[in-house]
C-alpha cells in the first residue's frame, strides 16, 4: 500500500471513530501517524524535484495574497504596487508567482500574488504544494475573498492548516527533553484536559520513550502534535473582501451574516474594490499594523535626519537590531547612541545597544573612529 492510500485509510478511520474519553488515546495515535506519514509524503515529493516557485524575499516584509482563482488578486496587486500581473476574468490567469512592491510609510513591502488556490492544494492539486511553500515563507497572509463567495474562507484556512501553516496564534508552549531512563514524566502548570495516558501515547508514537515533558498551556491532541513535531509555521493574517462595489446595500446584511458564519467579525475585515481602487488606503493601514513595523529616522553625520528613507524594523527592536539591519561595521565601532522620540526620556538621550526603540524615533549612532 502506498503512502497516499495509507493516509486516506487513517483519515477515514479518524472520521469514523466517535471522539470520547475512551477513544481519545486511539485517535491521538492515529493523528500522530497521520502527521508523520504526511511529512514523509511531502519529503518524498520534495526529493522528487517538482517545480517550486523560487521567489527571492526582498524589502522589509513579505505578504502573500491567498485566494481562489478569479477573486481579483492580480488586480489588487497591480492597484497596490508597481507590478504588472496579467489580469483576466477566467480561472488560473496567474500561473506563476508575481511579486510587486508596496511602498507605504517609508517601508518596502513585497506583495506576492500566488496562483489561485483550489480545493486539495495541500495534497498537491494544481501545484498546490508549491503555492503553499511560498505562503509559508511570507510574514503575513492576506486573504482575498469575493464578496459573493465568502464561504471560500474556511477552505482556504483548511488548506493552509493541512500544509502546517498556523494562523493568528503562537506556537504551543511545550518543551521535551529526552533522557536515558525513567519513562515519560509530564509536568504542567495548566489543568490539562488531556489525560497523561493520551499525552504519553502520542509521545510514544513519535518515538519518545524516556523524556521530561513540560506543557505550559491547555492543548488538544492536534496542538500537542504541533508542539512535538515543531515544524509548523505561525503567521498573522488579515481578510479583504473584494468586489464590494458590485453589491447593493440591501445585500450587505447577507454578506455580514456569511462573514459571521465563517467566524469573521465584519468590523475586522476590509471591504475593497481592486478594480475601482476603493478601500485600498484602509487595507494598506491594516497591512502595516498587522506586520508590526516601525520607522526609525537616522541622524546621519553631516546630513541631518533622513525622514525620506527610514530604517524599517519590527516593533520591539533594539539598537542592536538596528545595527544588524544596517550591516557594515556598526557593531564593532559602536560606542553609544542618542535617541529622540517616543522611546526616549528626553531629546538625544544617551543609550546602549539594548535600548528598545519605538516608531518614529530619531537615532544617531556614535561610533569609534
Amino acid at each position: 500500500m502506498g503512502l497516499e492510500a495509507e493516509i486516506e485509510e487513517i483519515e477515514e478511520e479518524i472520521s469514523e471513530t466517535p471522539y470520547n474519553k475512551s477513544t481519545e488515546a486511539h485517535i491521538g495515535r492515529l493523528k500522530s501517524k497521520l502527521a508523520q506519514k504526511k511529512e514523509k509524503l511531502e519529503n518524498q515529493s520534495s526529493a522528487g524535484g517538482g517545480h517550486g516557485y523560487a521567489v527571492e524575499k526582498t524589502g522589509d516584509a513579505t505578504v502573500a495574497l491567498v485566494g481562489f482563482p478569479s477573486v481579483g488578486k492580480s488586480t489588487l496587486l497591480n492597484a497596490l504596487t508597481n507590478a504588472e500581473s496579467e489580469v483576466g476574468s477566467y480561472e488560473f490567469t496567474t500561473l506563476d508567482v508575481n511579486p510587486g512592491m508596496l511602498q507605504y510609510r517609508g517601508a518596502n513591502i513585497q506583495m506576492l500574488d500566488v496562483p489561485g488556490m483550489i480545493q486539495g492544494a495541500a495534497s498537491g492539486r494544481g501545484g498546490g504544494q508549491e503555492v503553499l511553500s511560498v505562503v509559508r515563507a511570507a510574514d503575513l497572509v492576506l486573504f482575498v475573498l469575493s464578496v459573493f463567495e465568502i464561504e471560500q474562507y474556511e477552505q482556504l484556512r483548511e488548506e493552509l492548516y493541512q500544509n502546517k501553516i498556523r494562523l493568528d496564534r503562537e506556537p504551543p508552549s511545550i518543551s521535551i527533553a529526552k533522557k536515558g531512563r525513567g519513562g515519560i514524566r509530564i509536568t504542567s502548570n495548566a489543568d490539562l484536559e488531556l489525560s497523561d495516558e493520551v499525552i504519553k501515547e502520542v509521545l510514544r508514537e513519535h518515538g519518545y520513550v524516556n523524556a521530561d515533558v513540560t506543557i505550559r498551556e491547555q492543548v488538544d491532541v492536534d496542538r500537542l502534535i504541533d508542539g512535538i513535531m515543531d515544524n509548523r509555521v505561525y503567521l498573522p493574517s488579515i481578510v479583504s473582501v473584494n468586489k464590494a462595489d458590485l453589491i447593493d446595500r440591501d445585500y450587505l446584511d447577507t454578506v455580514y451574516a456569511d462573514l459571521r458564519e465563517q467566524g469573521l467579525d465584519p468590523e475586522e475585515v476590509t471591504f475593497i474594490s481592486a478594480e475601482a481602487e476603493k478601500g485600498l488606503d484602509g487595507l494598506k493601514e491594516r497591512i502595516w499594523e498587522t506586520l508590526g513595523l516601525m520607522r526609525i529616522y537616522m541622524d546621519k553625520p553631516g546630513r541631518g535626519v533622513d525622514y525620506e528613507e527610514p530604517l524599517i524594523l519590527p516593533e520591539g527592536s533594539t539598537i542592536e537590531d538596528a545595527m544588524e539591519k544596517l550591516g557594515g561595521d556598526f557593531e564593532e565601532r559602536f560606542r553609544f547612541a542618542r535617541v529622540s522620540g517616543p522611546s526616549a526620556k528626553h531629546d538625544e538621550q544617551q543609550v546602549g545597544e539594548d535600548h528598545e526603540l519605538a516608531d518614529e524615533d530619531v537615532l544617531k549612532m556614535i561610533l569609534r573612529r
